[in-house]
């Protein structure tokens, strides 16, 4: 597909680099010469220098033609009419970053009467993210499928525990809890396992469950940790602004450390049940006066990576149960994991993910439709959701009859509301919900993990 990407920061270098990657012939335009000769000497990437609200220079960047693009700059004003220049210019499709929580209620209005055809809201994303992780403290990281009806959970194998030197044909017998794992990180390498597949201390497994059977395996695993009650904000910006209001809403105490007075202000008119504080949460002795050994969770959410990381890796010498920690630059974060930081997330990568789901749905073929798709172990493993169309070659066959390519796995079923971790003798038909994981990180359709 032809792709224009307007502003090339951190987030839209990550997005027009992996959309690179994924063989799309892509266009770059900022008004820095100097970011768009860094990607196009090490891209195979067209770029252009230019303003997003000049039709010239839109033009010249060939939105006549495109079709998506990607309004990624520093402003919502922006890029929101960017896109409909782009739109009136001829370009097919458009995707707006909008940040500003003044305009979550008129995302409908901008996308049916301004025929914006997406808003994504990276911080909103990531505070969702958050709460998902605070919701499975046991988990590193839980996705969801079928509107919350199934869940991936990434966890890591404790040395000498129940799951080291499991075989996994013998997991479902052994513990009693009805899964799947779907693939393992082993070090750097992503395996879809097999039956005969043996876990290993600190390997890191990718399963899929329904709610009540992830709670009956951390049981019978015995690493159940308490639900989480209490939590403490390091950073409140936008990213706080939308988790404080989802955790309150949870029944959870929740502390905000921030360092801006008028900030501070402003938090506490809009969340009269959250404790503010205002002070450099960066500083040790602050940390330790706020309770920072005694809360359940600590999020840390300032605007520098390096101070994220320092804090998180403190919080876990002191023992604090969960510690997530937010990390924007790409280079930081294999480091960040490396140094013991599990919980990691990142807005940037979060807005890619969204847009890498759009494009591949717009490029996909009409058997079968992506829903969700989700990047894991740092892009080399995804995991994505397709609705099965009808006249697809593969509906109502056994999943032990069809022949499956390498590197592709049937994680799970939903069908109306029912949900299946699937067998052998299972089928897929029509309108089901699929979970596949593969390793495959440019599939667009179901039909490309079946063998002719």
């Amino acid at each position: 597909m032809n792709i224009l990407v307007v502003g090339c920061g951190k987030a839209g270098r990550i997005i027009a680099e992996t959309l690179c990657n994924e063989g799309h012939d892509v266009t770059v335009m900022d008004s820095n010469p100097e970011i768009v000769r860094s990607l196009v000497d090490n891209n195979d990437i067209q770029g252009i220098v230019g303003s997003a609200l000049i039709v010239e220079d839109l033009k010249e960047a060939g939105v006549e033609e495109v079709n998506i693009i990607i309004a990624i700059t520093d402003s919502d004003e922006i890029n929101i009419m960017c896109c409909l220049m782009a739109r009136r210019c001829g370009a097919k499709h458009s995707i707006a970053r909008v940040r500003n929580p003044i305009y979550a209620k008129q995302m409908v209005f901008m996308r049916d009467e301004l025929g914006i055809s997406m808003m994504i809201n990276p911080e909103f994303q990531t505070a969702n993210e958050i709460a998902r992780m605070l919701r499975y403290p046991n988990a590193i990281h839980v996705e969801t499928f079928a509107k919350g009806r199934m869940d991936l959970a990434e966890i890591k194998v404790t040395s000498g525990g129940t799951l080291d030197e499991l075989r996994l044909s013998s997991m479902t017998s052994k513990l009693g809890v009805r899964m799947l794992v779907c693939a393992v990180k082993r070090d750097e390498e992503i395996i879809i396992p097999d039956g005969n597949f043996v876990l290993r201390g600190n390997d890191k497994i990718y399963m899929t469950a329904v709610h009540s059977e992830l709670a009956k395996f951390y049981k019978k695993v015995g690493e159940v940790k308490s639900q989480i009650k209490s939590c403490i904000i390091v950073g409140g910006g936008k990213i706080g602004y939308y988790l404080v209001k989802q955790l309150l809403e949870q029944g959870l105490q929740v502390k905000i450390i921030e360092q801006d007075m008028a900030r501070c202000e402003q938090l506490s008119e809009w969340f009269t049940k959250a404790d503010v504080i205002h002070a450099d949460g960066t500083d040790q002795e602050i940390l330790l006066e706020e309770g920072l050994e005694n809360t359940d969770a600590c999020i840390m959410l300032t605007g520098i990576d390096e101070e994220n990381i320092i804090l998180s890796m403190y919080a876990k010498k002191i023992g604090v149960d969960k510690v997530i920690t937010k990390v924007d630059r790409s280079s930081l974060l294999s480091i960040s994991e490396s140094m013991g930081l599990e919980n990691i997330v990142s807005p940037k990568e979060t807005t890619a993910e969204l847009i890498l789901q759009y494009v591949r749905a717009k490029q996909n073929s009409q058997n079968s439709n992506i829903i969700t798709l989700y990047r894991l172990a740092e892009g080399k493993l995804e995991a994505i959701e397709f609705i099965v169309r009808s006249g697809a070659k593969y509906v109502g066959i056994p999943l032990k009859d069809l022949h499956v390519n390498v590197g592709f796995l049937i994680a799970g079923i939903i069908r109306n509301s029912k949900r299946i971790i699937p067998s052998g003798e299972d089928v897929l038909k029509v309108n089901d919900s699929v979970v596949v994981v593969t390793t495959n990180r440019k599939i667009t359709s179901l039909d490309e993990m079946f063998q002719e």
